[in-house]
């Protein structure tokens, strides 16, 4: 008579899930103020929406991500506490590019086999940048999927909810010509593209732990800097009356260009000029290792821009100054203008994510 089969012997063991959220739930329980109710491990977390009464005509804004192939670095290095840093940016600064204030997340990993200490791990690094970017973690779902993933596969994604008063949401509506570009840097690669840098590195044959003059440490620590969250930095600048901002623009999939024209009204044309910035080692090296030419590069990673402001021109100064008092190191990347009707549009990017709106144009080298 063959042995009865039992949920741990299809490979799900949910002792080791148990274990997980004893593991994370205090790093969790740091993001949550008065008005997350309840604790961790309930089956849906709850957040006390009273406060929305002091919004005259609150509007509610959602976004949802995941962090693509990096987990593939994570995994290779076995370092799991900074990708949820990774997640957390790509989730709340989509949500801060409108002007609203990021209030509660919460996260889904999928994995082949639960490892208490590695799904602590990831849940620790992403309460850790819901700190930074001031969001309630109010709950999550660790999910086994035995014969689906291998056992140290795993993919995080995330969900987060913000409000904004009617009349200071950010956009299009906002811009118009005279408006002055802020670039905010990147910390590095952020969480887009790592397709095309990880067929790069295969084709090059470079191995994570190769030590990089230029990084001062190693490719895979490179690779795995975390993304910066501007959640925090952006809501500060908008709220800065002198610093006249009028919409943001989150640089993620798509490269600049492509996510900047998406926050244009049509009849406009940004014109970014390259020569304001040095772009990171780490882009110099993933198009010398992989010959890649500059329009991808430009249409797939941020190439040192992870966040743009677009404001009005009298404003400029002050978002620089505000910008850098709160560490970010920013500058002035182009500007906004009329968009002619006999103007050659051949070199423009517009259209872009299904919208039509306005158009940007790159234009020199880079430093």
């Amino acid at each position: 008579m063959s042995e009865p089969l039992t949920y741990a012997a299809a490979g799900v063991d949910t002792e080791a899930g148990d274990k997980a959220v004893e593991l994370m739930k205090d790093a969790v329980r740091r993001t949550q103020g008065p008005a997350v109710l309840g604790g961790v491990g309930g089956f849906a977390g709850l957040y006390d929406a009273s406060a929305l009464t002091r919004f005259r005509k609150p509007l509610l804004a959602t976004s949802t991500d995941g962090v693509g192939t990096k987990v593939a670095i994570a995994q290779a290095l076995d370092v799991h506490d900074t990708i949820g840093f990774d997640l957390v940016g790509m989730v709340v600064d989509d949500i801060v590019v409108v002007g609203a204030e990021p209030l509660f997340m919460t996260d889904y990993i999928a994995t082949g086999k639960v490892v208490p200490e590695r799904v602590a791990d990831i849940v620790r690094g992403i309460a850790q940048a819901c700190e930074v970017a001031g969001t309630a973690l109010v709950g999550g779902e660790t999910a086994e999927h035995p014969g689906l993933l291998a056992p140290d596969e795993y993919d995080v994604a995330g969900a987060a909810t913000g409000v904004v008063e009617t009349d200071d949401v950010l956009g299009p509506e906002r811009v118009r010509a005279g408006d002055v570009l802020i670039a905010m840097a990147s910390s590095g690669i952020h969480s887009n593209g790592y397709s095309l840098v990880r067929a790069v590195i295969r084709h090059a044959g470079w191995e994570l732990d190769r030590h990089v003059a230029e990084f001062g440490r190693t490719l895979g620590e490179e690779l795995l800097e975390p993304t910066r969250v501007y959640a925090a930095d952006c809501l500060a600048l908008a709220r800065d009356e002198a610093a006249q901002v009028h919409a943001f623009t989150h640089v993620t999939g798509g490269g600049l260009a492509a996510n900047l024209a998406r926050v244009l009204p049509s009849g406009v044309v940004a014109t970014v000029d390259r020569s304001t910035w040095e772009v990171p080692a780490v882009f110099r090296t993933v198009r010398e290792l992989g010959d890649v030419p500059r329009g991808d590069l430009e249409n797939t990673l941020n190439l040192g821009v992870g966040m743009v402001a677009v404001v009005g021109a009298d404003g400029a100064d002050a978002a620089l100054a505000a910008l850098r008092a709160r560490g970010v190191a920013a500058w002035t990347l182009g500007t906004v203008e009329d968009l002619h009707p006999d103007a050659d549009t051949t070199d423009l990017v517009a259209g872009t994510k299904g919208v039509q709106a306005g158009a940007v144009r790159l234009v020199g080298d880079y430093r």
